[in-house]
């Protein structure tokens, strides 16, 4: 159900039935269950074992549910609970979310829709909970999510640093799988909102005809379906911290309202008047060229300026090759610590194979690469035949092993033109070993610029496909490289 093993659920009803419910649907779960049949007992309980998760009936004979919870909320105020209830009782669930409840769900249960109700929760806790950068950045620590010293993760930490006690609205932007909510939780692991709720929601896995509602929430008949009044994250998360994944994604209609309570701190639910004030701290990411979306008119520019106040820009896996074996060392150990067996280390043409290969997942792909690996496995170590078969294969070794330990003993399968790569790389860097103050990173891109300028007859669109990036991008580097004429 969650990626956290272990992690702890108190149900709390009067009724045995419910208790034994919940054991049996998340009997093949690796989840601690307690149960406690009053709102005293589970009190005393969620003290002592300080659970992920309280799922915590409304009514329990002569006891209100919601006294309960403000004392659950008020011992931990980033104590998740999901409240349930009647279907006669659901304006009181409204009034349990303006407490603070993570969401209520009615009985008698949707069991799917109660599996995805605890899934979503029970990431959430993680979130809150899993410290996500390490605190002693000279040591690496393999109970973080964010592994690597190389220096494009260096400038990673140290804008972390900057913003995280900050209340500055950041923007993550990175292609897919380069770790962009392991950055946002640790943002938030580090900010002054810490003790504080965090939601993360991905707006590209929500419906458009339902985004609007669950950011902002709708009044009881605004749309065919809305049969009670619903809080939405906005009003849920108030003085906590509202991390919004793939915001290019956002409906341009939904994008005003946004706007909106970022300059203002204001909103209204759907289907209502009234003007609601939230205090949340934004962070968003993006796999996409927002200035591109705002040249294209798919995103507006106000927003982008409001969001873009400090931008963290993640770099591809492929951009820092020299993190690789302390991203497999920490993945082997993940894995591991997990299943409680399988493989410890990875042999060095497994490692050389895994250098050579483009990475367009990133690290998400590296990570499911090594689980599979784990499995298939057959001995302590991972070996290169442990590996995908695309991962020898000669079009996709396009980068040589960067240091001794990653040297592979086999002959050698590259092509031709993967040879002529690196005889030009090679030339690249005993030229800048020997230049003094040579800057070799600068220097081929703006060459590599000036000569897709040349090769295309000054056509920034051709140019842009020929190098791989958009024209936005293109026409930002050729205004920082000075350009303008190299074509002509």
């Amino acid at each position: 159900m969650t990626d956290s093993a272990r992690q702890t659920i108190l149900i709390i009803d009067d009724e045995e039935d419910v208790h034994y419910s919940f054991q049996r649907l998340l009997a093949n779960e690796p989840l601690r269950i307690l149960t406690a049949s009053n709102g005293d007992e589970g009190l005393r309980l969620a003290r002592k074992e300080k659970p992920d998760l309280v799922v915590m009936d409304i009514r329990m004979g002569r006891q209100n549910g919601l006294d309960t919870l403000r004392d659950l909320r008020l011992g931990n105020p980033k104590q998740l609970v999901i409240m349930m209830t009647a279907y006669g009782t659901a304006q009181t669930a409204i009034e349990a979310m303006k407490l603070g409840a993570f969401d209520y769900i009615l009985k008698p249960f949707d069991i799917p829709q109660l599996q995805q109700l605890l899934k979503r929760a029970l990431e959430a806790a993680h979130a809150m909970r899993d410290v996500a950068i390490p605190q002693d950045l000279d040591t690496e620590d393999f109970r973080t999510g964010i592994v690597g010293r190389s220096p494009a993760m260096q400038v990673v930490y140290k804008l972390v640093g900057q913003v995280a006690p900050t209340e500055a609205t950041v923007l993550i932007s990175g292609e897919s799988g380069t770790g962009k909510e392991l950055v946002a939780r640790a943002i938030y692991s580090n900010s002054r909102r810490s003790n504080k709720i965090y939601i993360a929601i991905n707006c590209a896995a929500i419906p458009e005809n339902l985004l609007e509602s669950e950011l902002f929430g709708h009044e009881k008949g605004s749309f065919t379906g809305a049969v009670t009044q619903r809080i939405g994250k906005f009003e849920q998360c108030d003085g906590g911290t509202l991390f919004l994944d793939e915001i290019g994604e956002l409906p341009l209609a939904t994008q005003s309202k946004m706007l909106r309570v970022l300059q203002d701190g204001e909103f209204s639910r759907v289907g209502s008047n009234e003007t609601l004030k939230t205090n949340v701290r934004i962070i968003a990411a993006t796999n996409r060229d927002l200035w591109e979306a705002v040249s294209n008119r798919t995103f507006r520019e106000d927003l982008y300026y409001r969001l873009n106040v400090v931008n963290i820009k993640l770099p591809p896996l492929r951009d820092r090759h020299g993190d690789l074996p302390a991203l497999v060392a920490y993945f082997i150990n993940k894995w591991r610590s997990r299943n409680g067996t399988g493989p410890v280390k990875i042999a060095p043409d497994a490692l050389s194979a895994l250098s050579r290969y483009r990475w367009p997942g990133n690290v998400r792909e590296l990570e499911n690469i090594i689980q599979r690996a784990m499995v298939l496995a057959s001995t302590d170590t991972i070996t290169a035949k442990d590996l995908p078969a695309d991962f020898i294969s000669p079009d996709l070794t396009t980068q040589p092993p960067s240091g001794p330990s990653l040297v592979s003993t086999q002959p050698s399968t590259a092509s031709p033109s993967a040879l002529t790569l690196d005889a030009a790389f090679d030339f690249l860097f005993d030229h800048a070993r020997n230049t003094p103050g040579f800057e070799l990173l600068p220097a081929a891109e703006r060459e590599l610029i000036r000569r897709a300028l040349n090769l295309t007859g000054g056509n920034q669109v051709k140019a842009s496909q020929l190098l791989g990036i958009t024209r936005a991008t293109l026409r930002k580097r050729i205004d920082i490289f000075g350009l303008k004429d190299s074509s002509s």
